[in-house]
């Protein structure tokens, strides 16, 4: 499925559809492409890990089948369970007529509710998808462990039916916020790249590239202020969404630039925690603007 010829036809692709990837990002991209390996992507939460697969399935033009991840996801929402009011229906209408239905039939492939691991196992065989597996980290060691086989031989095994595989498997993208460790056995199935926060200049493109309508000097100064609260000792630093919907909150109250009253008015855009606003609201974000200005205007 590789349809980019170099690493840089593939960073150019990704720019124009408005994401702004790091050299070392498209250079792994590229390889989890050619070498048809499950790309890991770890970072911050908030800095377009989630975006990658999206982005992908557009520039590919093909499905995005995406499993959200969170504690106590088991096989049954991940990748298959048994469609048992179906079935019941079937056993009754057979009883009605008089028949009596075997096992073999009740479990056959008609009865099967595919969830996202197995749509995309099965979707492959036609045209491999992008496989987003969001967050793996909220998830349990147990699932965890599940996804080894996945990975690995890209194949699902089914009790009742028997393994369903494919030769030509799909694009998987693999992101974690690092809340918890991932197993080495899995990082060792994929390729890995860090996401880190971006420079001034990149973040600044991001937000350009991203809210073209936004004032320059608005979006300057937004990119800066971010940029400052990330050396903060804060629970809950800003990602680049962060930056990216406190600029749009901006635009939308029509404003060109900063100023402190605007800043603690809006702050809950930038901010999640209540510790977090009330460290950085008032004289605080005073004295961050004052310094973004004069190192940005």
């Amino acid at each position: 499925m590789l349809n980019f010829t170099s690493i840089d036809e593939l960073q150019s692709a990704m720019r124009e559809r408005r994401y702004i990837a790091e050299r070392g990002l498209a250079t792994s991209l590229y390889l989890a492409l050619k070498l048809h390996r499950p790309l890991f992507l770890e970072g911050e939460a908030g800095v377009g890990k989630t975006e990658v697969g999206k982005v992908l399935a557009a520039l590919l033009d093909t499905d995005l089948i995406r499993l959200q991840c969170y504690e106590g996801l088991d096989v049954h929402h991940a990748v298959y369970e048994w469609n048992y009011t179906r079935q019941m229906m079937h056993i009754r209408l057979l009883e009605a007529s008089g028949e009596k239905a075997n096992e073999a039939e009740l479990f056959g492939s008609e009865f099967l509710l595919r969830r996202p691991l197995l749509q995309a196992i099965e979707q492959s065989k036609e045209k491999p998808p992008v496989l987003l597996i969001d967050e793996l980290d909220r998830s349990d060691e147990e699932f965890e462990a599940f996804l080894l086989e996945v990975l690995s031989d890209f194949q699902i095994t089914i009790p009742e039916i028997g393994t369903i595989k494919t030769n030509n498997p799909p694009v998987v993208i693999v992101t974690s916020n690092r809340t918890r460790e991932v197993h080495d056995a899995l990082k060792r199935r994929c390729l890995y790249y860090w996401i880190d926060y971006p420079s001034f200049e990149k973040e600044l493109e991001i937000v350009q590239t991203q809210l073209p309508d936004a004032p320059v000097q608005l979006a300057r100064q937004i990119t800066g202020f971010i940029q400052e609260l990330r050396e903060m000792d804060l629970y809950k630093l800003p990602g680049v969404a962060e930056t990216l919907d406190w600029t749009t909150a901006l635009v939308a109250l029509d404003q060109t630039a900063l100023d402190p009253v605007i800043v603690d008015e809006t702050l809950g855009a930038v901010l999640k925690y209540q510790d977090d606003v009330e460290k950085v609201k008032g004289e605080q974000a005073r004295l961050i603007l004052e310094r973004v200005k004069a190192g940005v205007d």
